[in-house]
């Protein structure tokens, strides 16, 4: 005789394993990392996680499957953005946990800032000080669509390929303080490396926009002002 008691419960963590599947490709957790950011196209996603356009597209319907993705189609470009601010969260707690857990994790993300030893890290309580203060110039060198979505208030966007130019507009002298994606992107060490290269003084930010605001600091939408 069929138990409908036990029918329940294996239809409901049936279900709620889905979730598990979505988030099981590394792949998928890269993209949702974009698209926290701002909304994308396709391609522009397939770029920036280093797939092919079909691999990207697999990929993105299958979050889109899970509840995770929203989309739109504009002429021939499908744009992606993500279901609800809940997905944001549970990137967060995702993140959160790993790093508590996994030591394998920490180790990775320690051996490549020791590699970099001229990188100094700069906390949120630090910089939100020295912004007050005027003693840094904070950058976001993330793409101007991403920018505009949500950054830290009192950034400038400056993308890499604009940033030998504008620091060469830097008065001598001035730190300057880089933030991208959060703690698994490495555009900001880029942009510390490249300064550092120009004998420029900086600094990272190992928080992204949603670290920035999960502490109480302000953020704000709006286009780049001019770097």
């Amino acid at each position: 005789m069929v138990d409908p008691h036990r029918q329940f419960k294996d239809a409901a963590y049936n279900i709620l394993a889905r979730l598990g599947s979505a988030l099981s490709s590394p792949k998928r957790l890269e993209l949702l990392n974009l698209l926290e950011q701002a909304p994308k196209t396709v391609e522009t996603l397939a770029i920036g996680a280093q797939l092919s356009v079909a691999n990207a597209s697999q990929h993105l319907r299958a979050l889109k499957a899970a509840g995770l993705l929203a989309s739109t189609k504009t002429g021939l470009h499908v744009e992606y953005r993500l279901a609800n601010p809940r997905v944001q969260a549970l990137l967060a707690c995702l993140e959160g946990m790993a790093g508590e857990l996994y030591a394998d994790l920490r180790e990775t993300a320690r051996r490549y800032y020791e590699d970099h030893q001229a990188l100094e890290a700069i906390d949120a309580a630090d910089l939100k000080q020295r912004l007050e203060a005027r003693e840094v110039v904070l950058i976001d060198v993330r793409p101007a669509e991403e920018y505009a979505a949500g950054h830290i208030q009192g950034a400038v966007n400056v993308p890499l390929d604009q940033l030998p130019a504008w620091s060469r507009r830097l008065p001598k002298g001035q730190t300057v303080v880089a933030y991208c994606r959060g703690p698994y992107c490495v555009l900001s060490v880029r942009a510390v490396l490249m300064l550092k290269g120009a004998h420029r003084r900086a600094l990272r930010l190992a928080d992204g926009v949603r670290d920035w605001r999960s502490r109480g600091y302000r953020a704000k939408a709006g286009a780049p002002k001019a770097a």
